[in-house]
């Protein structure tokens, strides 16, 4: 293990009157690509994060990255044609989609990523099965682009592992330790397979010994692993990162972006300011504006961080940048769960897994399921909008029996042999002798949850949802149940005790966002670039029109036009 040296990371601001090349607002991953590049072209780069810790957004995400025709897609034989993406990407977006982003995307993304893996510390993993969310679309692939993070060693950030923001705490367990997508399949098999038992066994193990001498686990997995990997770099290179050094405002001469106030100080930028505060989903005023359900006093959990309020954007049109708001969603949503804590909060699960598992259906307060529950959660909380339209909340419950729970946990609940009791007796989960009784006690209609039950099994005892084709298409199967047939997404409720948990609409992250073009420059309204300033990850608008085509369409682009962003402020040409 080689640990970097206790590279710059400073508590507060620059000094007032500082001066660099590249200032780069926000330390996601967008913000980290456009310093690691820039640094790497022979900007001197600094960075200034609002919190008190680095990451963003990026370390709560799976840090998955959609990155068609990379060289481990090649190695596999997936040929991907920019046209055959372009394709998906057009029938995705639609006339939302910025054409010219998506050609340059299309065409330079893969040698983007081959950059990062020979400059920096980033090392990615083919997802050969993982399909796009929409394979059926024109141009739509089975497999093979997207891409997972490699498990990275904290312990090699050195002091400052202990200043890198954590995952949320609903996603981790036993406080403090990260399971990646790449531990789930022996998670769920632990207790039928002794390899699985063995991976289980030994991430305890690792975690235990962190536990001696560090505040969590320091294996890092899933976005946090991205973080550590371009923190890394960052470090070793030099790159001077403050933290607690919120944005109040953009410095402009001559109609140039010459610099930000930060923290009530002034720093000057001689090639340009990078914009990656994170987007607005932590801002209410926004919210009310652009979430409809929000607007009408209807419930929504965010996942994002508090921190992201929309303080790029709001600098970013303070110096006459345009806003986008007519994206297809304004977010990227996820269905989420809320989970009691000791101190009377709650805190938000993602559920993006469990419903496409075998032997779960949603269902409303009226007892009727509303959609396919192994589709994209992107998807499945529009449906659950829609469906609620007429009702004074948005929610629906999320049911399966005790052999699914003992096999896959619901929602923060764990497998086997994990307890499911506490969650019961802290009231976020539900439990019923019979499925009337679990109506009764989360207020469904009961006759109507137990009619709901009986159709549904009476199809799931072949393998059919006659009602939604649960498991129709490959990226549905891909969310099943590993082994079921013959659909693995397709089960029988049957065997009491029942469980239910409330699912509500959250989101991941912002769609809406600047205007910028294919080298992330800030347009004006007249579609002329701001001179001086870039805008990168969730602060721009996505290119892809509020549309979400497959895993890891967030942060592919954070370090594709991160790194574009940085090779324009030099004055170079990208790959």
């Amino acid at each position: 293990m080689n640990q970097v040296p206790d590279t710059p990371v400073f508590e507060g601001p620059p000094q007032d009157g500082a001066a660099c090349d590249l200032l780069v607002i926000g330390s996601g991953a967008s913000g980290f690509a456009a310093a690691v590049t820039g640094q790497a072209l022979g900007l001197k780069v600094m960075m200034v994060e609002k919190a008190p810790t680095f990451g963003g957004s990026t370390v709560s995400s799976a840090g998955v990255i959609w990155i068609p025709s990379s060289r481990q897609a090649l190695a596999e034989g997936i040929v991907d044609a920019p046209d055959q993406v372009l394709t998906y990407l057009k029938a995705e977006g639609g006339n939302r989609l910025d054409l010219a982003k998506a050609e340059v995307y299309a065409s330079r993304a893969s040698r983007i990523l081959e950059w990062f893996e020979t400059h920096t510390h980033v090392d990615y993993a083919l997802a050969k099965a993982w399909p796009d969310y929409h394979p059926l679309q024109p141009g739509g692939s089975s497999g093979g682009r997207s891409l997972g993070p490699r498990p990275f060693d904290g312990r090699t950030l050195g002091r400052n592992f202990a200043r890198l923001r954590p995952p949320l705490a609903t996603t981790m367990i036993l406080g403090g330790m990260i399971v990646g997508r790449e531990d789930l399949v022996h998670f769920y098999g632990m207790t039928r397979s002794l390899t699985a038992a063995r991976h289980v066994f030994s991430r305890f193990a690792r975690y235990a010994v962190d536990r001696v001498t560090h505040p969590r686990g320091t294996r890092l997995s899933n976005g946090s692993a991205l973080i550590g990997m371009l923190s890394r770099t960052a470090f070793e290179n030099g790159v001077a990162l403050h933290l607690r050094s919120p944005l109040e405002e953009l410095i402009i001469e001559g109609g140039r972006v010459v610099g930000a106030r930060i923290a009530g100080r002034a720093v000057y930028a001689r090639s340009g300011v990078v914009l990656a505060t994170g987007g607005f989903p932590a801002n209410g005023a926004m919210r009310n504006q652009f979430y409809e359900h929000v607007g009408l006093g209807k419930s929504h959990r965010s996942l994002a961080p508090e921190d992201n309020t929309g303080d790029g954007i709001q600098a970013a049109a303070g110096a006459g940048a345009a806003l986008v708001t007519d994206q297809k969603h304004a977010a990227a949503w996820t269905p989420v769960s809320l989970v009691p804590q000791a101190d009377g909060t709650k805190l938000p699960f993602p559920h993006f897994f469990d419903r496409g598992k075998a032997g779960y259906i949603a269902v409303l307060k009226n007892g009727r399921r509303f959609t396919s529950e192994a589709i994209s959660y992107h998807d499945f909380v529009p449906a659950m909008i829609e469906a609620c339209r007429d009702q004074p909340d948005v929610f629906c419950y999320l049911i399966c029996d005790s052999v699914a729970i003992r096999r896959y946990g619901l929602g923060m609940a764990p497998p086997a042999p994990g307890q499911v009791g506490p969650h019961v007796r802290s009231g976020y989960l539900v439990r019923g002798a019979t499925i009337e009784e679990l109506g009764r006690k989360c207020e469904i209609d009961p006759a109507e949850l137990a009619r709901t039950i009986e159709e549904f099994n009476q199809g799931a005892e072949t393998g059919e949802d006659r009602q939604f084709n649960k498991g129709s298409n490959v990226y549905e199967r891909f969310n099943g149940s590993a082994g079921q047939q013959p659909n693995p997404c397709v089960a029988p409720v049957g065997k009491g005790p029942f469980y239910a948990v409330r699912l509500y609409p959250g989101d991941i992250g912002t769609f809406n966002g600047i205007r910028t073009d294919a080298s992330c420059k800030a347009l004006r309204p007249d579609g002329l670039p701001i001179d001086g300033l870039y805008v990168v990850g969730n602060d721009a608008a996505s290119f892809m029109g509020g549309s979400y085509p497959g895993a890891g369409i967030t942060l592919g682009p954070a370090l594709v036009f991160g790194h574009l962003a940085a090779h324009d402020a030099a004055g170079r040409s990208p790959p």
